[in-house]
């Protein structure tokens, strides 16, 4: 086969325990999931069907455990915030999949941060318009290791965290989910044949923020490490 030009590398993550990698096919995301982050974004935490937006699989930045890795400043942005999530890694695929049968599509579990240009999100979402320039830029998909749900089990509850130069920014416990994450990959299969390599960030708890250059992140979730971004 010969190609126009030279493809990029199959965007990976690897295996934490393991010398495996996970290839990565789409990223979808969850938005308003925790009842407190859907108030403290103006919005009632009704219990209403889970909504979902998506990035790039080359927006994905790989932190190693113990390693400080180095997250470029976007462009076009004055308030570049952190919202720390539980990711959700499909490896069996599906569509229509039945909550009591979610957890059989899922390989494992990592930490991640959803990165977000927020006044671009917020001026895209007050005049109907698609959350891309917002959410979708480079370097906005951090995670740290996955974790193989056949080591770590399906996890329910659990601190998960972020800490901006030291100071405590969220800090809050995935059993908070509004849409647990069964129910969640249930839905999402009913809009997109899931299929493995699919990445699913499940949502943010309260207490997202601003970030600025020279400023680190170090966040974490119970059982699935812990990962660390410095902003340049």
């Amino acid at each position: 086969m010969k190609y126009v030009f030279e493809p990029e590398a199959q965007v990976v993550v690897p295996v934490a325990g393991s010398d495996s990698l996970f290839p990565v096919r789409r990223i979808y995301c969850v938005g308003r999931n925790y009842a407190a982050h859907a108030r403290e974004m103006g919005f009632d935490p009704e219990r209403e069907p889970p909504f979902f937006f998506c990035k790039p699989d080359n927006s994905i930045v790989v932190v190693p455990p113990g390693q400080t890795v180095d997250v470029r400043y976007p462009s076009q942005t004055s308030d570049y915030q952190h919202e720390i999530e539980l990711v959700v890694a499909i490896g069996k695929a599906g569509r229509e999949i039945p909550v009591v049968q979610a957890n059989e599509h899922i390989y494992g579990y990592a930490v991640g941060l959803d990165m977000t240009r927020r006044e671009q999100q917020l001026k895209a979402r007050d005049k109907g318009r698609p959350w891309e320039l917002g959410k979708a830029f480079d370097e906005s998909a951090l995670i740290a290791p996955l974790h193989a749900a056949e080591q770590s089990g399906h996890p329910t509850q659990g601190a998960i965290w972020v800490r901006v130069d030291d100071a405590d920014r969220q800090r809050s416990d995935i059993a908070k989910l509004i849409w647990s994450v069964p129910e969640v990959v249930a839905n999402l299969s009913t809009f997109f044949e899931l299929k493995p390599g699919d990445l699913i960030y499940t949502g943010t708890p309260e207490g997202v923020g601003k970030v600025e250059r020279g400023q680190t992140m170090h966040g974490g979730l119970d059982g699935l490490g812990e990962l660390r971004v410095r902003v340049v």
